[in-house]
């Protein structure tokens, strides 16, 4: 553990899920067209809208890459030229904080940490496989997998544990009714994918009309959004420039170059939200993204404020302070440094920046307070704010 003289609040922990996380609340009448296991060829595998999934080489979680066992890889350190797959074969036994509560916050008492927003991992990547061929199925699937998180962490957990519902907007109603019960069990942020919102013939933005009874319901709470980093439409993509879409952990030069899985599709979310007037419609939302890189943002600003000189009228407030007052950013180590974050701090300030480790993730921190040392050039009280106060301030419901 790094001394820090504080305990930290990280916003970017991550739980491995059971094998019945998706199953043990599932209609079994909807289970063929939703999420089920079946055995091939000895190999438990995860069947997602009546097709073999191949989001995780091991869906059972068990065993796993070891944590920050690919961090080095993912910030392109990589002094010995080996491929992706000479370097993702560090496999070890889950241990058993990935799956327990209790555990875990046994290791957060060891690593002197206040508390975390703890995120999926397998689920991340399920609602782009059904949500633009089967949005009752997409619906179902996330319905059960979010009583199964309240059965196992909980959404507030001794005041320690954030494990945000996950939230699809495939069906408006469905979303309002699913946020609503959510509430009721005492949730302090639901997760989303970043990315347009997918429906069988077309896609919206999440800040269609269509979809202002969800953010009214969000405004009202108080509550954040974190959109955290997954699969999303944006794979699709690739196809159009001569790649194959889908994903299974072995991206290409060129996916990674433009940043479709996770930068591009937060960068245009965002924008989405802005000029589409989410926030001015509803001045009480606020958005943290996680796990979705932080290189994006000085770009975003500068068309911003491009276009807002050359559209003044389009905007119904300035789209960059809007930015300020309602987005709020998780810095990833494997996708932040220190210079990144000094140019966010000196642009939109310190208050919208968080520590995020992505324990216990192979690109991610073991040791998560090993993240002060991206914050070289800080000053000791906005260090603290980044890896501790801010964090904790965004699983308080705002005031309205």
């Amino acid at each position: 553990m790094t001394e820090l003289g504080f305990k930290m609040f990280d916003t970017d922990h991550h739980y491995y899920e059971a094998t019945d996380a998706f199953t043990r609340h599932m209609d079994p009448n909807m289970a063929p067209r939703a999420i089920q296991w079946a055995d091939i060829d000895g190999h438990q595998t995860l069947i997602v809208g009546g097709k073999v999934n191949h989001f995780f080489a091991n869906p059972t979680c068990d065993p796993t890459w070891k944590p920050e066992s690919l961090l080095e890889l993912m910030r392109g350190n990589n002094p010995d030229k080996l491929d992706f797959l000479e370097v993702a074969n560090d496999y070890a036994p889950a241990r058993p904080d990935f799956f327990d509560r209790d555990k875990r916050i046994e290791l957060m008492d060891d690593q002197g940490i206040e508390g975390i927003i703890s995120f999926p991992s397998l689920a991340m990547g399920m609602e782009e496989e059904l949500a633009s061929s089967d949005p009752e199925a997409c619906v179902a699937a996330f319905s059960a997998f979010n009583r199964w998180i309240d059965d196992d962490w909980g959404f507030n957990y001794q005041d320690r544990i954030c494990a945000p519902p996950v939230i699809t907007l495939v069906d408006p109603d469905a979303a309002v009714k699913e946020l609503e019960w959510a509430l009721a069990r005492g949730a302090r942020m639901v997760a989303m994918r970043p990315g347009p919102v997918a429906g069988p013939g077309r896609s919206r933005s999440p800040g269609d009309r269509i979809f202002d009874p969800f953010w009214a319901r969000v405004n009202d709470a108080g509550i954040a959004v974190g959109y955290h980093g997954g699969l999303n439409v944006y794979q699709s993509f690739l196809e159009v420039w001569g790649e194959a879409g889908g994903f299974d952990f072995q991206e290409s030069p060129f996916m990674e170059v433009v940043g479709f899985f996770a930068k591009r599709a937060m960068s245009d979310t965002i924008a989405a939200l802005i000029c589409h007037g989410v926030f001015d419609r509803f001045p009480n939302v606020r958005v943290c993204t996680v796990e979705n890189g932080s290189d994006w943002v000085m770009p975003l600003l500068k068309e911003l404020k491009r276009v807002s000189g050359m559209l003044p009228k389009a905007f119904a407030s300035d789209p960059v302070e809007t930015f300020i007052r309602h987005v709020w950013i998780s810095c990833t180590p494997c996708l932040a440094g220190a210079g990144e974050m000094l140019e966010l701090r000196d642009e939109i300030g310190v208050s919208n920046l968080m520590m995020g480790s992505d324990y216990p993730h192979a690109e991610g921190l073991e040791r998560p307070g090993d993240f002060v040392k991206e914050l070289s050039g800080f000053s000791a009280e906005e260090t603290k704010m980044i890896m501790r106060d801010n964090g904790l301030a965004i699983v308080q419901p705002a005031a309205i």
